[in-house]
């Protein structure tokens, strides 16, 4: 058929350059034969001569010839090209050729023709001039090219074509042009019906005879949406689950297919199946960018980011993989520990950040690794809700009495313990359940059988003690650490409580006499202290005093000795004196010189000092006028008499002080 058309141009072309030729040595033979066999001379008349002077041709240049014809030919073009078979094509056309007739038909169930026969022709016509095509064959409809815009794709339904295979719903990409190549198409082996490969943005010239491009335009007359013809784009912070609804069907067991290498994120769509590619849920996701799907092949689900934060491990349990080995190790004998990319429980937890993970086909259990505290009580919940269903405790004591005892539990999960506490127990919230809410409530009902109420309100530090001790033990066969156990608010019966009130009060006021005594005491202290410092000069002087009169009395003593030792002495002397004298002059002489001594050394008045005769009164006023004169002066007794007081003082001091010294 290429031969057929370019023999058709060859003689369209051949007789477009021939015309003029042809048309100019025509007129140019007429002229030559004229010049060599001149008409014979004839007689004309006048009116006979005007006629041929106006019939004949001007005597024009030879290559207005040639132009002419061109101008007659282009004058004359649509019934020259009708009766060449001349089609012309713009240039964002493309002509669809329709046979009439032919020796050949098409076979069965088949609507292009590939050998000529009659009927719409797979070759279609470029943008262009083409000869051959005669109207009383064919028929040349022309079409616009298909275009497709920008951030856009078109859909391709095949209208003829091999059968599609039963286990499939999409046609098979085969080599074609982007589908601008009919017959490659055709004897490609391409399949009828809805096609796998898709149109990006561009201009095409297809046969609109085979093929059917759907695009946002002309989606609403096809059964689609014009958004759905758009360039899938998956945000930055987002990720795309992919479901194919064309492949073979997932094995049995699996919940969504295996990855598939090379489709180029699920564009390259033969590459897919023709790798095994399953029909349905995909483990493979898409990431962000924009990418041209084929929504007849691929629904696209965006989803956020599977995101961990600070302060928490994310715990991957997968539904698919490769196999379901356990790593854990022979010491963890309550779960199995998967490789990650298994099914199972990952080994390895996901740390802090955002992770493209397929939530269809996995499942994030996030861990607190920072202390978290366990609330039994309404009266406070954490952030976490783990304790959103805890209440006090309600215990009962030995001594019979019911009371409400509230306890704060404080754990901690290591980021490496994670995985082994979410694949015993499946979630953190079942730890709370299943495993802390029994231990803490079990211990505290056993506990309180074992103490009276009154136990727990005034020793409440030791049952504290007591409780931490045995939850971290139990905690820990759990993989969890229990950091520490608080007791909380305790509510004791009503009666029990006032009888306690009562106690404290009485405590309270002891504790008040206590402080008042304490501070009336200080304050007698404070009055003695202030006393003391007010006498403390005379305190002072007083003792100065002491320390003078001890002074005075020590000096007299001394001169009281001094005194008694003189006169010790000066008796001893006089003795002495006295015996030598009774040893020279007798006893008797000597004692009647000693006592006229005396009386001589005393003045001792022997005879009167005023003696009264009593002639004529003058002896009476010379014995007044005496008496006045001797009062006037101290007499010699009087001094005696001082003397020897003196002297007897002396002596009883002395005798005193001999009496006070030791034996």
């Amino acid at each position: 058929m290429t031969q057929f058309n370019f023999l058709q141009q060859c003689f369209s072309w051949a007789v477009w350059l021939l015309a003029p030729a042809l048309i100019v040595g025509s007129i140019s033979a007429s002229e030559r034969t004229k010049e060599i066999n001149p008409p014979p001379p004839a007689i004309a008349q006048p009116h006979q001569d005007q006629n041929l002077q106006l019939a004949q041709f001007p005597n024009l240049p030879l290559w207005i010839y040639p132009l002419g014809g061109v101008v007659l030919i282009l004058i004359f073009l649509p019934n020259i090209g009708w009766v060449a078979g001349l089609i012309v094509i713009g240039e964002r056309e493309v002509g669809v050729v329709t046979k009439k007739f032919s020796r050949k038909s098409l076979p069965a169930g088949r609507l292009l023709a590939l050998s000529g026969e009659a009927g719409l022709q797979a070759d279609t016509l470029a943008p262009g001039w083409h000869f051959g095509y005669f109207p009383w064959q064919y028929s040349v409809q022309k079409a616009a090219l298909v275009i497709i815009p920008q951030d856009e794709i078109g859909l391709i339904v095949a209208n003829d074509g091999a059968a599609i295979p039963p286990d499939r719903i999409l046609g098979k990409v085969v080599k074609c042009e982007n589908y601008q190549n009919a017959r490659q198409f055709l004897t490609n082996g391409g399949e009828k019906g809805r096609q796998l490969a898709v149109l990006t943005t561009g201009t095409y010239q297809i046969n609109t005879a085979l093929f059917t491009v759907i695009t946002s335009g002309n989606a609403a007359t096809n059964g689609m949406q014009a958004e759905q013809l758009g360039v899938h784009a998956v945000q930055p912070d987002r990720v795309g689950i992919v479901t194919t609804l064309d492949g073979i069907s997932i094995e049995e067991g699996e919940i969504a297919g295996p990855v598939i290498s090379g489709h180029e994120n699920f564009q390259n769509t033969q590459i897919f199946i023709n790798g095994g590619g399953r029909r349905g849920l995909q483990e493979q996701v898409v990431l962000s960018g924009s990418w041209n799907l084929n929504p007849w092949f691929v629904k696209l689900e965006q989803v956020p980011m599977t995101e961990v934060t600070i302060g928490y491990v994310g715990v991957v349990i997968s539904y698919v993989g490769a196999s379901h080995q356990d790593v854990s190790g022979a010491s963890f004998t309550h779960g199995n520990l998967v490789n990650k990319g298994d099914k199972g429980v990952w080994i390895e937890p996901l740390h802090a950040g955002k992770h493209p993970l397929n939530t269809k086909i996995m499942k994030v259990e996030l861990v607190p690794t920072t202390n978290i505290v366990i609330n039994f009580t309404t009266r406070f919940k954490g952030d976490h809700g783990y304790d959103s269903s805890l209440v006090a405790l309600k215990l009962l004591s030995i001594d019979g009495f019911s009371f409400e005892l509230e306890v704060f539990q404080v754990i901690h999960v290591g980021a490496m313990d994670a995985p082994k506490v979410i694949s015993r127990l499946g979630s953190m919230q079942n730890l709370v359940d299943q495993v802390l809410r029994p231990i803490v409530g079990n211990y505290f009902r056993n506990s309180a059988q074992e103490y009276t109420i009154l136990d727990f309100l005034i020793a409440r530090s030791e049952r504290q003690a007591e409780a931490a001790e045995y939850v971290r033990q139990a905690l820990r066969a759990y993989d969890v650490q229990a950091v520490d156990t608080l007791i909380g608010l305790i509510t004791p019966p009503p009666e029990l409580m006032q009888t306690l009130t009562d106690r404290k009060i009485a405590e309270e006021q002891e504790k008040t006499y206590v402080t008042q005594r304490i501070a009336q005491t200080q304050r007698q202290e404070l009055v003695r202290e202030t006393a003391l410092a007010d006498i403390q000069q005379a305190v002072v002087t007083a003792e100065e005093g002491v320390k003078i009169a001890k002074l005075q009395a020590a000096a007299t003593i001394e001169q009281a000795n001094g005194e008694a030792e003189s006169i010790r002495l000066t008796g001893d002397a006089k003795a002495d004196a006295y015996h030598a004298g009774v040893s020279a002059l007798g006893s008797q002489a000597y004692t009647s010189l000693q006592l006229m001594q005396v009386i001589g050394d005393r003045q001792v008045r022997v005879v009167p000092d005023f003696l009264v005769n009593g002639s004529n009164g003058a002896g009476l006023l010379d014995a007044m006028l005496g008496m006045s004169l001797w009062n006037q002066a101290p007499t010699v007794q009087e001094q005696s008499r001082q003397e020897n007081n003196s002297r007897q003082s002396a002596l009883v001091k002395n005798q005193r002080i001999d009496e006070q010294k030791p034996v």
